[in-house]
């Protein structure tokens, strides 16, 4: 039975992965498991592929998914996490950044601590401060403060889950950097370990800081789908409850002007501010109710419970009479 699956995203990397071979290799061996490793090349226009091809047919613990194009990093976890055949699936880099020796501490550390995730933390980072570490700083703080769940390094890839956690969800966008926060919906346990982080060798990162705007829309996303995902009418109303409330007040205020001070209204802007406010916030309680119901529907056709076990203990007794068997 193979115990870890390593998933690894490349795109054009031909340079590092003899080395990430030899490397990742020589530690898993080390440690002793069975495992398998999941290269996803996400349309590399390199000698990627060739060089991946060959190592497969050396090594048939390797298993290769090659994309028609370009998809990126979170759909190539998400192709991993489909394929991934062992208990636990360890998440990395393929630009050696990420050291594999400090797998095996990791997966310890899971079992030990009886953690559902372990995150990797890479205390001494090796890149530019500008470009790639303050603004990593000022993302960490602010995902941490959005979703409740603290962690100093969301964007380090190595990361190792349980199967059954990271296996049903479902990634859009660039969501892979929120697998934790996304997963916290479940109840799972998560850990932090620091990691040793090594300076890049070859080429750049594919995958940089122009990703910035998305990753700040999909924390919106995600924040929603934490907060109110079996609940929208409670944002979407609370807001709409507000605004009509101001919109309403203005306007008494308008009319009481009016009919009562006998001055005209009509040429004052705040009227149509007011007749604003009301209308957007009976659109807002309006698109609130039709949110809770698009809710039920997605969670009651798919037979979606809102709730995730984690475990049931019972045992089975004989009792006596003509039914035999009887649960205690």
């Amino acid at each position: 039975m193979i115990e870890l699956s390593v998933v690894i995203p490349i795109r054009n990397e031909a340079q590092s992965l003899d080395d990430l071979y030899r490397e990742l290799t020589a530690a898993l061996e080390t440690y002793g498991r069975p495992y398998e490793v999941l290269v996803i090349d996400d349309g590399s226009t390199d000698d990627s592929f060739a060089i991946l091809s060959r190592l497969q047919l050396a090594d048939a613990r390797w298993r290769i998914i090659r994309f028609r194009r370009n998809f990126g990093q979170t759909a190539a976890f998400s192709a991993g996490f489909a394929h991934a055949r062992g208990r636990f699936i360890v998440t990395s880099d393929g630009d050696l950044q990420n050291d594999p020796r400090d797998i095996a501490g990791m997966v310890e550390r899971l079992e030990r601590g009886d953690f559902d995730i372990v995150c990797g933390w890479r205390k001494e980072r090796k890149d530019a401060f500008m470009s790639r570490l303050l603004p990593s700083m000022l993302a960490n703080r602010l995902i941490s403060w959005a979703t409740g769940v603290r962690l100093h390094d969301y964007g380090c890839s190595l990361k190792v889950f349980r199967a059954e956690v990271v296996k049903p969800l479902k990634l859009y966008g660039e969501m892979h950097r929120f697998i934790p926060a996304i997963a916290s919906e479940q109840g799972v346990r998560i850990d932090e370990v620091v990691v040793n982080h090594r300076a890049r060798r070859f080429g750049s990162s594919k995958y940089g800081i122009s990703r910035t705007v998305r990753v700040v829309l999909d924390l919106l996303t995600v924040k929603f789908l934490l907060s109110y995902s079996t609940r929208p009418v409670q944002i979407f109303g609370l807001i709409g409850l507000i605004m009509g409330g101001i919109g309403a007040l203005i306007t008494g205020y308008l009319a009481w002007v009016r009919l009562f001070g006998e001055q005209s209204i009509a040429n004052r802007p705040l009227l149509l501010f007011g007749v604003l406010l009301v209308f957007t916030g009976v659109q807002l309680l309006t698109l609130g109710l039709l949110a809770e119901l698009q809710s039920r529907t997605y969670h009651e056709s798919q037979n979606k419970p809102t709730y995730v076990i984690r475990e049931i203990r019972e045992q089975l007794t004989v009792a006596p009479g003509p039914r035999g068997l009887h649960r205690a």
